[in-house]
């Protein structure tokens, strides 16, 4: 077995893993509800998944920044998993945007669609911010500046670790 075998390998997995969660996000049913209870438990759960990936991403960026470095290797493996975290990180604030979009109406402007919020959160994930997609109601407001804390704290510094290992030569620092 040649050495570029096990880093093709978690490619794979890491591509398969990205896919999957897209197609998760697209999948995932969200219906505007007037039942108030279910509509607290749908936000409620939105929430905690939110929570749990920062907190995933957040521990793979420690474990990322924890690790010693070796000259001459890439953790491939820790790499890949903290790019699969990252996407994680991007489809649950995208997800959560669509849930606010559609189960509070005018918290939003411009937001329709999944893609429409995916688009926004990378949008705000870059701080590009073009401004034809945009958070209008306080509600909104709060969770795209946590959304923005985190982008800023957490995956940007993940990014970065994972570009950092990725373009370093073997051999050297």
């Amino acid at each position: 077995m040649t050495p570029q075998r096990p880093y093709r390998r978690e490619r794979r997995r890491a591509s398969l893993a990205c896919a999957l969660l897209v197609v998760a996000y697209f999948a995932v049913p969200v219906r505007s509800d007037p039942n108030g209870l279910r509509l607290m438990l749908r936000a409620a759960g939105t929430a905690a998944l939110v929570l749990t990936v920062a907190w995933l991403v957040t521990a793979q960026v420690r474990r990322q920044l924890a690790a010693p470095e070796i000259p001459g290797t890439v953790p491939v493996r820790a790499l890949v998993h903290l790019a699969v975290a990252l996407v994680a990180g991007l489809l649950t604030f995208a997800l959560a945007d669509y849930v606010i979009a559609q189960t509070a109406p005018g918290q939003f402007v411009g937001l329709a669609t999944r893609v429409d919020a995916l688009y926004f959160a990378l949008a705000t994930l870059t701080t590009v911010g073009y401004g034809d997609v945009y958070a209008h109601g306080q509600f909104a407001r709060v969770v795209v500046s946590l959304q923005m804390v985190f982008s800023i704290g957490v995956i940007t510094t993940g990014v970065s670790l994972v570009v950092r290992q990725l373009t370093r030569r073997p051999g050297g620092r």
